[in-house]
């Protein structure tokens, strides 16, 4: 009688960690193309938003460098205009060329 309880016991546990192995996930991957080119197009944004970040710092330096040479306001003004345009420029561009 014994026996049979423990091939019983024995027969059920197996089957209890076979079904434990079948449902247990596999390991994560994005599901579909749609959140690569997501995540992707996440990256591209933070680069342009540090592109841009570092432009304004750029031009504020340009300005300062400018004010402290005794340089007109109105020029000092026109070359922090053009550093940021041209970094705004430059994160249109990684956007774009995906």
């Amino acid at each position: 009688m014994n026996r049979k309880i423990d091939l019983r016991v024995g027969v059920l546990s197996l089957a209890f960690v076979a079904t434990g192995m079948l449902a247990a996930p596999a390991p994560g991957y994005s599901q579909t193309t749609g959140m690569e080119r997501r995540e992707n197009r996440r990256q591209d944004r933070q680069g342009a938003r540090d592109t841009r970040q570092t432009g304004r710092e750029v031009g504020r330096e340009a300005k300062h460098a400018c004010r402290d040479a005794g340089g007109n306001p109105v020029e000092c003004r026109q070359e922090k205009r053009a550093v940021k345009q041209g970094a705004r420029q430059n994160a249109r561009d990684m956007k774009r060329n995906d």
